[in-house]
């Protein structure tokens, strides 16, 4: 099952349940959906929709830190039950330590004089595309970086 149609099953779920804020985020899945097959001018794949979902959820993440410094705890608060929700429909999530593993083999596998963030980035976001975020791989390498 694809996730556009799993978000369209629990849509209707959440129509039932009368769970507004689940039906206003699975709502605007389905929209951005839309929008990107529009966009494209062909049906999206399981890799677009899934990149789709990405993009939601590092806007509610970038929402949520806009709303905290403004004191508006209220808004963040919605903001971060919508990035749960939009959440289940992304893979497992790799932890630090395997992001780690695959950034020290990235790392070990270069050349010592092209040992560069933008070097090991390139190395190892193939590998860790969604199922990491950019950010935390981003950290990981800088620190590695630093060590090596």
């Amino acid at each position: 099952m694809s996730i556009k149609d799993q978000v369209g099953a629990d849509l209707k779920d959440a129509m039932r349940a009368r769970d507004q804020l689940r039906l206003d985020t699975l709502r605007s899945v389905l929209s951005a959906f839309n929008y990107r097959r529009i966009e494209a001018g062909t049906d999206l794949s399981d890799a677009e929709q899934l990149a789709v979902v990405q993009r939601l959820v590092k806007q509610r993440t970038d929402s949520i830190e806009q709303f905290s410094k403004a004191g508006r705890d209220e808004l963040a608060a919605k903001e971060t039950r919508e990035r749960e929700i939009l959440q289940t429909y992304l893979p497992a999530q790799k932890s630090s330590e395997d992001i780690r593993a695959v950034v020290r083999a990235a790392v070990a596998a270069l050349p010592a004089d092209g040992r560069n963030q933008g070097a090991v980035m390139k190395a190892v976001m193939p590998e860790l595309k969604g199922l990491a975020d950019g950010n935390t791989i981003r950290q990981i390498v800088v620190e590695e970086l630093a060590s090596a």
